[in-house]
């Protein structure tokens, strides 16, 4: 099946733009149907565990899954999707499409307003994107405005974006990504990022939800707001707890002890195996689209650009043959009990455009390592080894399995002396500002998609200005984004994606490792768990 996002068409509404994925679209729920019954106080409180840290409730200054999964509770989108697909339409907006190549149009509800009481007028939207373009941190998703020319409020009702390239098929999808939350322009700081305290202090919400109280990294409780009128209703439950865990093991003893009613990431493949056999809870998987991989510095790896010994025909060899030397079905059958699968492109596997160039090119042809092929492509390069590798993970963030993994591509890497690999592990809050600030010269990340198109594992990337902050610049691969961004041709557009994928292959600015899907453990009695391609975990359709 092909997927024809027809959005630069003038006139289309959002209404019509429908996006399937392949397996990518499934839907997992911890119930087929809801009893009638749930809803308000009814739905009780619902008690949430988590490893996943947030870094910064300020839209502008994160792009993390753990500050994201906050955010989808208490902030607006314009355009979002409901509940078990990833389908874009109106959230807050009363409609919005194309009236013009280069300007989407969006008219709000009438009547919005925030919980302390502010109205959310088209000046908030303004505001709200006009700050992060401006304040552009490292840590948060700027890079996904690249094509946002200007935004003008002609009317407190009316939103006009200016786009610089026109028929751009992702721009919906932008407006409902971590890029989209609308804030509070009398709370929230226009060219710096403002602090946790200042936002739950002014009460800037205007999602399903308002933090009730918040404990960084400890305890947020939510409650419902009464004021939502967006697409996706008011909450089925009285009030969500939300306790921040140190590490897998105690919450897989917090869900399996039915301290909790949901664990939602990070458990490790035994936990998620282990819990399979409690009566005492349900397992609910959903459609895969998170990705693992290997980050290179281009100014400090080995032989990068701001090394002493700078040459980047070495650097390119040295990602190369760190490619030609992994085994990444081991540590998919291994560490992962196969809840991970191989993934050997840029792209994730089953989703519209994704091929496997890194499976061509690199290691045995066919999935496995070379390590002869390794050593040939660092001698003809004429690289003394071994090379020093200091590779950096994280194990709170990505789950306790990162040691083992890691421990795995450590040895795999090492293999006929070729590299000397340093592995070190950091704490998530602080890896997060790290790695963006030149700290790591190689180091793990994971990608949970903002919106379900292969643009979304293309031009965070390898755009200029990419939030990987890695110094990786080529024009070609910048221009073919563009040109998949804009182009109105389905299959057109794919073969581009296709083309963007090996030109990034061969540079390997990032080394794609291995694809997940999404997991979450809940109490026999919880109703409502919904996991769907939108890949966003709401709160509001739990009940017990």
């Amino acid at each position: 099946m092909s997927m024809k996002i027809t959005r630069g068409r003038l006139g289309l509404t959002v209404g019509a733009l429908g996006i399937t994925a392949l397996v990518l679209s499934g839907c997992a729920t911890s119930t087929a149907d809801k009893d009638g019954d749930g809803g308000g106080a009814a739905g009780g409180t619902i008690k949430v565990g988590t490893t996943d840290k947030v870094t910064s409730l300020d839209p502008a200054g994160s792009y993390d899954n753990g500050s994201f999964a906050v955010m989808n509770q208490i902030y607006p989108f314009l355009l979002n999707s409901k509940y078990g697909t990833a389908e874009i339409s109106p959230d807050i907006a009363e409609s919005a499409e194309f009236t013009s190549p280069t300007e989407y149009t969006v008219k709000l509800k009438a009547g919005l307003k925030f919980a302390n009481g502010n109205e959310l007028t088209s000046s908030d939207v303004k505001f709200s994107f006009d700050r992060m373009v401006k304040i552009a941190d490292p840590n948060g998703p700027a890079a996904l405005l690249g094509n946002l020319a200007s935004v003008a409020a002609p009317d407190d009702t009316t939103v006009v974006f200016t786009l610089k390239n026109g028929d751009d098929q992702i721009w919906p999808q932008i407006l409902s990504s971590p890029a989209g939350p609308i804030i509070d322009e009398d709370v929230f700081s226009a060219d710096a990022v403002t602090t946790d305290d200042e936002i739950v202090k002014g009460e800037a919400f205007a999602g399903q939800y308002v933090i009730d109280s918040y404990k960084f990294n400890e305890l947020v409780s939510y409650k419902p707001n009464p004021d939502y009128k967006g697409s996706l209703g008011a909450a089925e439950n009285k009030a969500v707890q939300v306790t921040y865990y140190a590490d897998a093991s105690n919450l897989k003893l917090a869900i399996g002890n039915g301290d909790i009613d949901v664990a939602f990431r990070s458990l490790s493949a035994t936990d998620v195996e282990d819990l399979k056999g409690n009566d005492k809870v349900q397992v609910v998987d959903g459609p895969g689209g998170e990705i693992r991989y290997i980050t290179f510095n281009f100014d400090t790896m080995p032989f990068g650009a701001k090394t002493p010994e700078a040459d980047p025909a070495k650097a390119l060899a040295v990602r190369q043959a760190m490619a030609n030397l992994l085994d990444r079905e081991a540590v998919a059958k291994d560490v992962y009990k196969d809840t991970f699968t191989p993934l050997y492109s840029y792209v994730a596997d089953g989703m519209p455009g994704a091929t496997t160039p890194l499976k061509d090119m690199y290691g045995d042809g066919d999935g496995g390592p070379d390590a002869d092929k390794a050593a040939k492509v660092l001698a003809d390069a004429g690289v003394q080894t071994p090379v020093t590798l200091n590779l950096q993970y994280n194990g709170d963030h990505y789950g306790p399995s990162s040691g083992d993994e890691y421990a795995a591509y450590k040895t795999q890497f090492e293999k006929g002396g070729l590299f000397t690999v340093n592995l070190q592990q950091t704490e998530w809050v602080q890896y997060s500002k790290d790695r963006s600030s030149d700290v790591y010269p190689l180091y793990q990340l994971g990608w949970y998609p903002d919106y379900s198109d292969a643009d979304n594992y293309l031009s965070p990337f390898f755009v200029k200005e990419n939030f990987l902050v890695n110094h990786y610049d080529n024009a070609e691969v910048q221009q073919l984004i563009v040109d998949e961004q804009t182009e109105t041709d389905s299959a057109k557009r794919l073969e581009i994606i296709g083309q963007i994928q090996e030109a990034v292959a061969k540079d390997l600015s990032t080394l794609p490792l291995l694809q997940g899907t999404q997991v979450a453990v809940v109490g026999k009695d919880v109703k409502g768990t919904t996991l769907d391609a939108s890949f966003k975990f709401r709160y509001a359709p739990l009940t017990k």
